[in-house]
């Protein structure tokens, strides 16, 4: 009886040293650190400028087929250039945030 608990006491310290030691503590990251790799993220997602460009493409072209003269296709541009710039900043923002949150959380290393 001695022996069963000794082999299974024994076996409860080995299996705790082996879960400590793969367990990897990551150290919290600074606020500012954290901030500057949120930016830098968002900023490589895309500009606004270019959601805005795309966007007032696809809304001239829009606007053409629909409209079938020139005053519907620069409506369709000017349309889609807002609605365009708008999503891309919105997705920045997003993307921002996020990355942000996961680097606060000690989810990502730089």
């Amino acid at each position: 009886m001695v022996k069963k608990k000794l082999i299974w006491s024994l076996m409860l310290f080995s299996f705790t040293l082996f879960v400590f030691a793969t367990v990897e503590i990551v150290p919290a990251q600074s606020p500012a650190d954290c901030d500057a790799y949120a930016r830098n993220e968002a900023n490589r997602s895309g500009s606004v400028v270019g959601g805005a460009a795309v966007g007032a493409v696809g809304g001239a072209a829009f606007g053409a087929i629909v409209g079938d003269n020139r005053k519907a296709a620069r409506r369709g541009a000017a349309l889609g250039a807002v609605v365009g710039g708008g999503s891309q900043a919105h997705s920045k923002s997003q993307i921002q945030q996020r990355a942000y949150d996961d680097c606060m959380s000690g989810r990502v290393k730089f």
